[in-house]
């Protein structure tokens, strides 16, 4: 990721039409925001579709940025309200589970990765918006504070959201060691 002045000057350069400095931008949080979708969808096509959909949005609305603000809580924020209205439109399709991606981005040790494959299926049971802000928290490392200006929420709210996540993943990974 880009430090605070360079992302600055890059933004300032995206402002001003200069299609490289997109390109530059994109190259540094493509595959960022790939894992985040993925870690959201459970599904590569999806989460690609996704990303590609935040991209064009974050290229029409660059003008909207305040750049007073960090742009890395903006560009999520776009990514997760894509992620929210993509997952919303499909609804009613079954999701697929695909684990190779998710298990890739912890990448550990093989004796750890029967724990993150239980993980990542305590998660798939998580409602969206408990899943989200799991992934946007321990996954993503974004503040309360960041995740309450993303999400348009406030803080406690975030915390309260936070406190419930954990609770039910917590539920879910204990009911599966009882099967």
């Amino acid at each position: 990721m880009l430090l605070g002045d360079q992302e600055a000057r890059l933004i300032k350069k995206i402002k001003k039409g200069n299609q490289g400095a997109f390109k530059k931008l994109y190259d540094i949080y493509a595959d960022y925001s790939l894992r985040t979708a993925y870690a959201i969808t459970n599904n590569t096509s999806d989460a690609s579709d996704i990303v590609q959909e935040t991209f064009i949005k974050v290229f029409r609305n660059i003008d909207s940025y305040d750049s007073k603000k960090p742009f890395k809580p903006w560009f999520y924020q776009i990514l997760v309200n894509e992620s929210r209205r993509y997952m919303k439109k499909k609804s009613q399709e079954a999701i697929s589970v695909e684990s190779e991606q998710l298990l890739d981005h912890f990448n550990q040790h093989e004796t750890e990765l029967q724990d993150y494959e239980q993980l990542e299926m305590a998660m798939e049971q998580l409602g969206e918006q408990h899943r989200t802000i799991l992934v946007l928290k321990y996954i993503n490392g974004f503040s309360e504070k960041e995740l309450a200006d993303m999400l348009q929420l406030n803080i406690n709210t975030v915390k309260s959201r936070l406190y419930k996540a954990r609770q039910k993943l917590k539920a879910v990974i204990g009911g599966a060691k009882d099967e």
